[in-house]
């Protein structure tokens, strides 16, 4: 079974390297998909030093900034692996659990995983109260259009068939692609589990980059998605 790992950055030059280096260590066949969403410090060029130094490592750049949704709509329409796996490049979620999130595909029991911060994985950072009550609030707002009983709705770590991942047709082009992508995978009646996984959150000062105006676009993107994708 092939990977394909989809990362979007965004100004990610402190932490991709080290990003791409935790992914590639992990035992998987697997191919890496980077989208520089327009960054403006060095991301791009340290993008081009590691398509120099791995093979199953490729790298999209937009000219102008699309937010995640974009970055991602881009990423899905290049991959050819098996099963499409979101990698966010903060080093926030950490690759080592490709393993739990991959179970339940590997046992034929799941078309779509989400990993969970709120389940009990291996560590959770423990920080931003307010953060944490607005994930709550709209996984659980979304929850009432999906009828799915999700407890990370928001998460970073998706993982589909790819079967999956290509009927999503992307739109959103701001993080309104979270609700997007569940309320699609929900009507397309995929079978949907979630798995705990581990966190390492960064505060606002270490370049944390969802604040209260995502919230409210992602509360309109719940509603625009549950009723009328």
């Amino acid at each position: 079974m092939k990977l394909s790992i989809v990362i979007p950055v965004y100004n990610e030059e402190q932490t991709l390297r080290e990003l791409v280096s935790r992914v590639q260590a992990t035992p998987h066949d697997k191919e890496l998909i980077l989208v520089n969403d327009c960054s403006r410090d060095g991301t791009a060029e340290i993008m081009k030093e590691l398509e120099s130094e791995w093979d199953n490592l490729r790298c999209f750049h937009h000219e102008v900034n699309l937010g995640k949704g974009g970055a991602l709509a881009t990423g899905f329409q290049k991959v050819t692996g098996d099963v499409v796996i979101i990698q966010d490049a903060d080093l926030e979620y950490d690759p080592d659990d490709y393993d739990i999130l991959l179970a339940p595909i590997k046992d034929g029991m799941a078309d779509v995983v989400y990993g969970s911060r709120f389940l009990g994985g291996r560590y959770v950072r423990v920080h931003l109260f307010w953060h944490y009550l607005g994930n709550r609030f709209l996984t659980l707002f979304s929850n009432c259009f999906t009828n799915l009983n999700l407890t990370d709705m928001e998460t970073c770590y998706k993982v589909f068939k790819v079967e999956f991942a290509k009927r999503l047709d992307i739109q959103s082009r701001t993080f309104a692609v979270e609700p997007e992508i569940t309320a699609k995978v929900a009507k397309m009646r995929a079978r949907i589990y979630e798995v705990p996984i581990s966190y390492a959150g960064r505060d606002y000062d270490e370049g944390k980059k969802i604040g209260p105006k995502d919230a409210v676009i992602a509360l309109y993107a719940v509603v625009r998605w549950g009723l009328f994708s």
